[in-house]
């Protein structure tokens, strides 16, 4: 298997005022296509700054991150969207929907950057959302939804690009447990069709759906447990 994500000696400095403050101290993480990962850490361990630098929303004070065999670590702030739109799926916890626009023009959306026909986008939305169970809530915008079919809707916009990485950033922080359990079903599914999960969530019950949970403290990695389970093949 090949690493879609390699990092090393990865740091993170934030200027407050006169201080300079490490957020990330040296991190190397390699992660392989079809890994589901959860990063796990109490609040200011880094994990958050951590997510940004993988998704491309942040860049590095120093070292390298190699994405699919390409250095984003130094690329320029549109260089970095264009990775973000192709590569990465992201799914927040607050959702993030356009709250004016249907479920399948939320859907669409990142599909317009990549430059895709009209027809294209409203098929392969229409396909997305019926894979992940809201085939009857396509014209429904968000205020119409609950907050487990409102997560739904943002799974699949993530997942609409076929991109190699879905990133989750506490994805059920804003469900109620029974919801929780299945939209975490729903990454289950996502993974064992082959994509790569990355999930960033302080519960773990949430972080037991992962089979590798790394966790972070004080900006460095504390441990790094893979479970022994049977690999998945990752989608070609």
């Amino acid at each position: 298997m090949s690493s879609v994500i390699k990092i090393r000696n990865i740091t993170r400095d934030f200027h407050l005022g006169q201080e300079i403050v490490k957020v990330l101290k040296g991190i190397d993480i390699d992660i392989e296509k079809g890994e589901y990962v959860a990063f796990m850490g109490p609040s200011g361990s880094g994990k958050s700054t951590l997510m940004n630098l993988l998704g491309c929303l942040d860049t590095p004070t120093s070292g390298s991150y190699i994405l699919n065999g390409k250095d984003v670590s130094k690329m320029s702030d549109d260089e970095l969207a264009e990775i973000r739109n192709k590569e990465i799926g992201f799914v927040f916890q607050t959702f993030n929907l356009l709250p004016r626009t249907t479920a399948l023009d939320n859907v669409a959306l990142p599909m317009v950057y990549a430059g895709a026909t009209k027809k294209e986008r409203t098929a392969r939305a229409e396909k997305v959302l019926t894979d992940v169970g809201l085939a009857d809530r396509m014209d429904h915008k968000p205020n119409q939804l609950s907050g487990g079919q409102r997560q739904r809707v943002a799974v699949g916009r993530a997942l609409v690009n076929h991109p190699s990485i879905i990133l989750a950033d506490e994805p059920t922080g804003n469900l109620d447990s029974k919801t929780s359990v299945e939209i975490m079903n729903l990454f289950d599914d996502i993974h064992k069709a082959g994509n790569t999960v990355i999930l960033v969530t302080h519960e773990e019950d949430i972080a037991e759906h992962a089979h590798r949970i790394i966790r972070l403290r004080d900006g460095i990695v504390e441990s790094d447990e893979r479970k022994t389970m049977a690999p998945v093949s990752p989608r070609h």
